[in-house]
């Protein structure tokens, strides 16, 4: 990479509000109105029995999160205890509600609560990526392909091929070669852009060289999951597409993440995952390895005790910390995986996990901000534990690592050739509901903003990530 005197610098901080001006405010008021009428729906229908109701609600949210944690944390019967439990919870409370004659009141009250955190978000939403260029067409554009990535993706829609018809230099990756070699050398031959058909270990890597030479880069899913492409905007189910930006396109500036050597082009994860990925089952049985690992690492001996500083605010007694390249929204279930709205803000997105108990899974459940979950933003994260080395999930691959280990954000370090018209583009859907700030706004003052924190380099010592895996299973050496 380049001095840090010639880094990119972020582009936008912490990310600002969608909403500008009366826009702004007229949103901020829209949302307090809806808060408000979730509060009085009940009341206006129920008057004061309603309120023991609502505590009798919180109270069987709570025994659902107990549920869930005895589902997670233990095996056998207990497990299966906590199945039931999470799941007749919501329907007694339910069906106690209806016989009350209070089901209509409760489930509108719930309806527009929802519509006031969505219109919180809304407010709150961060400005889009900016930046966005069209590009020239390379002159010798280098590709890599990996055709054991995907369960040969890349065959299946004739990449190699194609890719060639569009004037590319390809390299198909043997079981026993260097990406980072590979990537090197094809910019030592004269390549004005490096492209990746493949899982997003690999891209990381050649990203990393990208960066570092700034040359431009290419991504082409060609992986299973390409969590990187999904978060540019690129339809993962037609790798085809993406081979626009080696002809032309536009050109995005985005940030790379390092965990101390090792880049990352979607997130690091610390404790609990980062072992689960350990275990040999992994790769082809995940839910039945997670489920069979999560107790013993949950409650058990096992079990991480991870401490993290981020830009000065240190958190102890943590189970499992994510450092994201950029943050990350919030999962609407399995099929629609959490996003980032943004790449190129120069910060890593940091979510934090103590629930060590039953109590405190319940605790987390009636008080989201109690401390079991927390969620920030930083330019520099410390991640260690009271051991020498510390496994650690890079892009979903397993590796071991020095404690401690210390997570830095390379803001808008890579020129990303992406093509002209994604149809996967993030809209900005906003951050969590603050209603301090949703207040501010509504009442005409400016939100209060945190001190932004210039973001460190890759590496102190400049060198390139040298290894990284993907969560595809296809590693720098092709395995």
């Amino acid at each position: 990479m380049a001095s840090r005197g010639d880094e990119p610098r972020a582009s936008g901080g912490r990310g600002t509000s969608g909403g500008r001006g009366g826009h702004s405010a007229a949103r901020a008021r829209v949302a307090l109105l809806l808060l408000l009428g979730a509060v009085l729906a009940p009341l206006m229908a129920a008057g004061l029995r309603s309120v023991p109701w609502a505590l009798f609600g919180s109270a069987g949210l709570a025994l659902a999160a107990i549920g869930v944690w005895w589902a997670l944390a233990h095996s056998g019967v207990v497990r299966v205890a906590g199945a039931l439990l999470s799941v007749a919870t919501p329907v007694a409370v339910l069906a106690l509600y209806a016989t009350a004659g209070l089901l209509g009141p409760a489930l509108l009250s719930l309806g527009l609560l929802v519509l006031a955190v969505i219109a919180a978000r809304w407010t709150l939403a961060p400005a889009p990526t900016t930046g966005e260029q069209v590009a020239a067409a390379p002159h010798h554009p280098w590709v890599l392909v990996n055709r054991r990535s995907g369960g040969g993706k890349a065959d299946r829609f004739a990449l190699v091929d194609k890719a060639r018809n569009a004037g590319c230099r390809v390299h198909v990756l043997d079981r026993d070669q260097d990406v980072t070699t590979l990537a090197r050398q094809a910019v030592a031959d004269g390549a004005d852009l490096l492209g990746v058909a493949g899982g997003d270990g690999t891209q990381a890597l050649v990203a990393d060289v990208a960066a570092r030479h700034h040359v431009p880069f290419a991504v082409i899913p060609a992986g299973t999951r390409n969590h990187f492409a999904l978060d540019l905007g690129l339809d993962r189910d037609d790798p085809v597409a993406a081979l626009e930006a080696l002809t032309g396109g536009v050109e995005l500036r985005v940030d790379l993440g390092y965990a101390a050597d090792r880049v990352f082009v979607n997130n690091a994860s610390f404790g609990t995952y980062a072992s689960v990925v350990d275990d040999p089952a992994y790769r082809g049985a995940k839910t039945r390895t997670i489920l069979r690992n999560l107790p013993g690492l949950l409650t058990g001996e096992a079990a991480p005790a991870l401490r993290m500083t981020a830009d000065g605010r240190r958190i102890t007694g943590l189970q499992a910390v994510l450092v994201g390249n950029n943050s990350y929204g919030r999962a609407i279930d399995v099929a629609h995986p959490a996003r980032r709205e943004r790449l190129d803000t120069g910060l890593l997105g940091v979510v934090c996990v103590r629930v060590g108990s039953t109590a405190e899974a319940a605790r987390l459940a009636s008080r989201p901000r109690s401390g079991g979950l927390v969620r920030l933003s930083a330019g520099e994260v410390t991640v260690e534990t009271d051991t020498a080395t510390m496994p650690v999930g890079i892009d979903g691959e397993h590796v071991v690592l020095p404690c401690p280990v210390v997570c830095r954000s390379a803001p808008r370090a890579l020129r990303v050739r992406v093509p002209r018209h994604r149809p996967g583009t993030p809209k900005p859907r906003g951050t969590a509901a603050d209603w301090p700030r949703v207040t501010r706004l509504a009442l005409g003052r400016p939100p209060l903003r945190l001190e932004e924190t210039p973001a460190s380099p890759p590496c102190a010592d400049g060198r390139a990530g040298t290894h990284d895996d993907t969560a595809d299973g296809d590693d720098g050496k092709g395995r």
